[in-house]
């Protein structure tokens, strides 16, 4: 399973809604998630991927889309 994969399974698992197929749309504008979701959503990624994700970065645009999330995955990989 690719990182993106995996991302796209944790959105869906939190939104309880199919992940979206462009991984460039937003998932606040498409109402996938929202700010009481994006703190399940960051608890469930930093299990999957190991790694802690400071308060200071939760912030929605930070976690905009799948590709944000994973652009932010590999800049923040322990």
């Amino acid at each position: 399973m690719t990182k993106q994969e995996k991302i796209a399974a944790i959105v869906k698992r939190v939104s309880k809604k199919p992940a979206p197929s462009d991984p460039e749309e937003s998932l606040f504008d498409s109402g996938y998630l929202d700010s009481f979701a994006l703190t399940d959503m960051v608890t469930e990624l930093e299990q999957e991927f190991g790694l802690n994700i400071p308060d200071a970065d939760l912030s929605p645009r930070r976690f905009e889309s799948i590709a944000r999330i994973e652009q932010y995955l590999d800049t923040h990989a322990m």
